[in-house]
């Protein structure tokens, strides 16, 4: 069993862990949590591209897509940490 930094957060923002072996309900629907989040930050990147490359974007534009991003990177650096806890935790087993 090993402890598993899930991708949300909980209560007041603090970090959620689950013990686990890797192969239970919650683990599942963390995978898929992880994985809908890595699809929206590859699509905000997309939609970043096409902003920064637009003149007329305004600066309220910007603004939103600069706190999207930031949100998508808290998301995207909790599951690298995530997942690299488990490949360190899996070589030590």
């Amino acid at each position: 069993m090993t402890l598993r930094l899930l991708p949300w957060e909980g209560a007041e923002g603090k970090r959620c862990y689950l013990v686990t072996d890797g192969a239970g309900v919650v683990s599942r629907v963390a995978d898929t949590v992880e994985s809908v989040q890595l699809a929206m930050a590859g699509e905000l990147l997309g939609h970043a591209a096409d902003l920064v490359a637009d003149r007329r974007a305004t600066c309220e534009q910007l603004r939103f897509l600069l706190e999207r991003m930031r949100e998508s990177l808290t998301e995207v650096c909790r599951i690298a940490e995530s997942r690299g806890d488990r490949l360190a935790g899996s070589r030590h087993e």
